[in-house]
């Protein structure tokens, strides 16, 4: 088994450029035993005895799936569903009346780094929620892009499928009876919420105007771990692809002060959000 000792600070500066070069993670010092706790199975697996062997096989490209079976192993995939609450009281209470007076048309919304589904599909229900106490049957053919770096994570969504444990993360119970449906061990997200979101393949890094124009974008607890050039790149980057007047959702210890002048920083009763100026 990988041991944090066996790891030099050449291998160890070695493998933090090439994470922040692939993918944009920052890797502190002191970090070894996150890799020995994220890579030790994915190393075994392999056949690979150590992180020089592994940072040797990355560079020569052999086996081809190894780059990309780290930076999954690597990636942080914390979630639950309607995480800190707030910003989703925002998108429900503020947003979304305010977009129907404006737009009066079905939105599109993105959710980048959307790990294993939870917060597209919590996206999807304060829309379904919103839409039976308004009628606001025109924002109920909204579309959520979901976008994560992880192959694995979006299979995962993909299936819209969740064990007791997973859904006890922040899913009352009486969400859980409106938008579930009980299937064997497990519980699918019924059609009404799955059938807005699609899923695709994006790192952050590179340029996701194929993506298209969007409403409102989701990027919570993603730009911490980016540097602070790339957290720059990444906002310009995000306001290009924000229809006017568009919003912007960050996690609640980020900022785009010093990062970027594109947004106006905008305080509701629940939580602070970031809309694109004119």
């Amino acid at each position: 088994m990988l041991q944090t000792q066996e790891i030099s600070s050449y291998d160890y500066q070695r493998f933090r450029r090439f994470l922040e070069e692939a993918c944009g993670i920052l890797l502190g010092e002191g970090k070894q035993y996150l890799i020995v706790s994220r890579l030790t199975r994915l190393m075994r697996d392999e056949n690979i005895v150590n992180l020089s062997a592994l940072m040797g096989a990355i560079e020569r490209g052999q086996p081809r799936h190894l780059r990309d079976a780290v930076i999954d192993a690597m990636t942080t995939n914390e979630t639950s569903w309607f995480r800190d609450v707030q910003p989703f009281e925002t998108l429900q209470q503020v947003v979304l009346p305010e977009m129907e007076k404006l737009r009066g048309s079905p939105l599109r919304i993105w959710s980048s780094a959307c790990s294993s589904g939870q917060e597209p599909y919590t996206i999807s229900m304060i829309l379904s929620e919103y839409c039976r106490k308004t009628s606001a049957s025109r924002l109920a053919a909204s579309q959520i892009i979901a976008t994560d770096i992880s192959a694995s994570m979006l299979s995962q969504a993909k299936q819209a499928q969740y064990e007791n444990v997973a859904l006890g993360r922040g899913l009352s119970d009486d969400r859980r009876k409106q938008f579930f449906r009980h299937e064997g061990d497990s519980w699918r997200v019924v059609d009404e919420v799955r059938n807005r979101v699609s899923f695709r393949e994006q790192n952050l890094l590179q340029g996701f105007s194929t993506l298209g124009k969007f409403d409102i974008i989701f990027c919570r607890n993603v730009l911490i771990y980016f540097s602070a050039e790339r957290k720059q790149d990444i906002l310009q980057r995000m306001a290009q692809s924000l229809n006017r007047g568009g919003y912007l959702f960050l996690g609640a210890s980020e900022t785009i002060s010093g990062y970027s002048d594109a947004f106006e920083l905008v305080r509701t009763p629940f939580s602070t959000i970031y809309r694109r100026k004119d």
